[in-house]
């Protein structure tokens, strides 16, 4: 639940589910939303796809899923998930068998299809393969890819077929006294996933994996994400997510992030507040922050900057940000620090001065948070 009784308008109350493991990392209940993404390598190319893990996992990744198409790719999870940082989805399509091999290699959760998997007592094997060696399991529902049998029920993929594909999925592995699962309903339609989500937030109270699947390119994909995940989010569905994007990795868990931090619901690394900039600005605002973007990637810390090209709305929005610059004359600016008048500065020093004073303020913050943890375990 994200409240802020101050500002009641921001309230956003999370549906109440019950809490799994995907390894290491709490799934629902009161744990933070969870930022999953996707590696696009061959993943029997070990080596590179360790690599792609890796830098998801820098950027914030929770969990990191991969393709589990062939034998080569589970006989390479084992590597993989030996040295990921982060835990491993094997993702299983139409061959069950590739299941349990990566459950033997060690990954963390089966994301299962079950509209391609096979008959239940393939599903059944999978499921012994999962409790074996402590797997959670995905279902994944997809439009793309109903069963047969409801589709000749309902004539053509809508939410009522994927809530009851999903439904009956879940009884098969609740039926076999399986419950460390959580569940997803995608579609590349915003609403058709909206509605579906929604059906389904009401009909269980499995953790639920949110996406809008397909959505397409860095920019079109992160529109229609935004929109699906976000108003699903603020309704207060969803326990973890993935942004599905014709991009690269890195980009999913960036926009992933982004959709979350709009909403308050998770906080990592610096927020920038910027203008769009205009004929009033005292500097190029939107050089400044592009490079100020690359310069403070490394900031895991969550703190607030606001960048506002002059002082019509730089001072307001520099009240509620950490540090702040607002733009003035004859080549020069306003710094702000804790949302008051610290002291002015060339533009030319602009950019490297502000990234020493988000550095300062990471290492205050982080002071302050090791402190209080010490004092907690005393």
């Amino acid at each position: 639940m994200s409240l802020n009784h101050v500002r009641p308008w921001r309230n956003i109350y999370r549906r109440k589910s019950r809490q799994i493991h995907v390894g290491t990392v709490p799934v629902g209940g009161d744990a933070p939303i969870a930022v999953q993404t996707m590696t696009n390598t061959d993943t029997s190319d070990a080596a590179a796809t360790i690599k792609q893990v890796l830098a998801c996992a820098e950027v914030g990744a929770d969990i990191v899923r991969v393709s589990t198409p062939d034998q080569a790719s589970t006989q390479a999870l084992r590597e993989i998930v030996k040295e990921s940082p982060v835990p491993i989805v094997a993702d299983i399509h139409f061959h069950y068998k590739r299941a349990i091999e990566a459950a033997e290699a060690g990954a963390a959760c089966l994301r299962i299809n079950p509209g391609n998997i096979g008959d239940e007592s393939r599903v059944k094997e999978v499921i012994k393969a999962a409790k074996d060696h402590g797997c959670s399991i995905r279902i994944g529902v997809n439009a793309g890819s109903l069963e047969k049998h409801l589709l000749e029920k309902y004539a053509e993929p809508c939410p009522e077929a994927m809530v009851e594909s999903g439904l009956e999925h879940i009884k098969i592995l609740e039926d076999n006294d399986f419950h460390e699962f959580k569940i997803s309903v995608k579609a590349s339609d915003v609403f058709l996933s909206a509605a579906a989500y929604q059906a389904l937030a009401e009909a269980t109270d499995a953790p639920i994996h949110l996406g809008i699947t397909e959505a397409g390119g860095l920019m079109s994909g992160t529109i229609k994400s935004a929109i699906g995940l976000g108003n699903l989010l603020w309704m207060g569905i969803g326990d973890t997510l993935r942004v599905s994007l014709s991009a690269d990795p890195v980009e999913e868990v960036k926009v992933g992030y982004d959709i979350l931090k709009s909403l308050g619901l998770r906080h990592r690394g610096v927020n920038i507040i910027s203008c769009p900039s205009c004929a009033r600005q005292g500097f190029d605002v939107i050089k400044t922050v592009e490079t100020l973007e690359k310069r403070l990637e490394h900031i895991k810390t969550p703190m607030s900057l606001s960048i506002i090209g002059c002082v019509v709305n730089g001072p307001g929005e520099a009240l509620m940000t950490d540090i702040g610059f607002t733009g003035g004359g004859a080549g020069s600016g306003m710094v702000y620090l804790a949302g008051k008048q610290s002291h002015k500065l060339s533009n030319d020093q602009m950019v490297d001065h502000i990234v020493e004073q988000v550095e300062k303020k990471a290492a205050e913050i982080e002071a302050v948070e090791a402190a209080a943890s010490e004092q907690a375990a005393e």
